[in-house]
């Protein structure tokens, strides 16, 4: 039996400078859509911290014929603001949105409620019906605040239940971590596909510093590999692209339904990534 075609997707955080917009929009963009994307995605800060240069990005790609699913949360923002965007995305012809929790902007403490992402995707679905393919976050690894494994997995299942097609998981290195909570998702009724979310390799002390801060284990050999290499800035990189294009080549022959990668703006590493796997 043929195999399905994997999903795959890229994801950008907007830029902070009218340089970096640039790039991405006129160099990145363009050099990642000839992969064929299904879509890109474009992150939404905190609070909506970069609600307007999300919205912008958004727009460009879109205008340039590419689908495209902005990040979208409540944060420090009423339903009226909210529902305002949701017009202007559809108005743009915007049909898929990542529906998050989002964190609040700094400085707002108990001033406002978090709204959690099943009640975003309900007041997005009680707003907009069935216009939007919306997805949500999953974390195979756990969501750092999350009371319990099984709880978490019940936040996900309400995110889904609420009206959610899809979900797209926090990156991973530790690929039976993405296996293993499918069969704990499938155990108590969830059906939708789970896309695996993929970091390459970039900046290994970067990544290493934001990995213990959101719960992505970054594997012990790994660590000690990139050790030994020293300052030998090349050699991380090659290793680094070989060990996510064995990661994805792993995930795709055990039939996951796709790839979403983190591409933190930058063309090279998935794009070598992608041709790797053959894709």
């Amino acid at each position: 039996m043929a195999r399905n075609k994997p999903r795959i997707s890229f994801e950008y955080f907007p830029p902070k400078t009218a340089e970096g917009k640039d790039k991405l929009l006129n160099t990145t963009t363009p050099a990642l859509a000839e992969l064929g994307p299904e879509f890109f995605s474009v992150t939404y800060g905190a609070g909506g911290s970069t609600r307007d240069t999300t919205l912008g990005v958004v727009s460009t790609i879109k205008a340039q014929g590419i689908d495209v699913a902005p990040h979208i949360s409540f944060g420090g923002d009423d339903e009226h603001a909210i529902a305002t965007l949701l017009n202007t995305y559809k108005e743009r012809g915007i049909n898929r949105l990542v529906a998050l929790r989002g964190d609040m902007p700094s400085g707002m403490g108990g001033a406002a409620q978090l709204v959690y992402a099943n009640e975003l995707v309900a007041f997005i679905r009680d707003r907009t019906g069935d216009h939007f393919d919306i997805q949500v976050a999953a974390y195979p690894e756990i969501h750092p605040e999350a009371e319990t494994y099984d709880k978490d997995l019940a936040f996900l299942k309400g995110k889904l239940d609420a009206g959610a097609n899809s979900a797209i998981t926090q990156y991973f290195f530790n690929v039976e971590s993405y296996f293993y909570f499918l069969d704990q998702c499938a155990a108590i009724g969830i059906d939708k596909p789970i896309y695996a979310g993929i970091m390459p390799i970039i900046n290994f002390a970067n990544l290493a510093r934001f990995s213990r801060n959101c719960g992505a284990e970054i594997p012990r050999w790994i660590c000690q590999r990139v050790d030994g290499y020293g300052n030998d800035q090349d050699s991380i990189r090659k290793f680094g692209v070989d060990v996510v294009t064995q990661l994805c080549q792993t995930l795709l022959d055990n039939d996951a339904p796709g790839i979403h990668f983190y591409t933190m703006n930058q063309v090279d590493p998935t794009r070598e990534i992608f041709n790797n796997l053959g894709l």
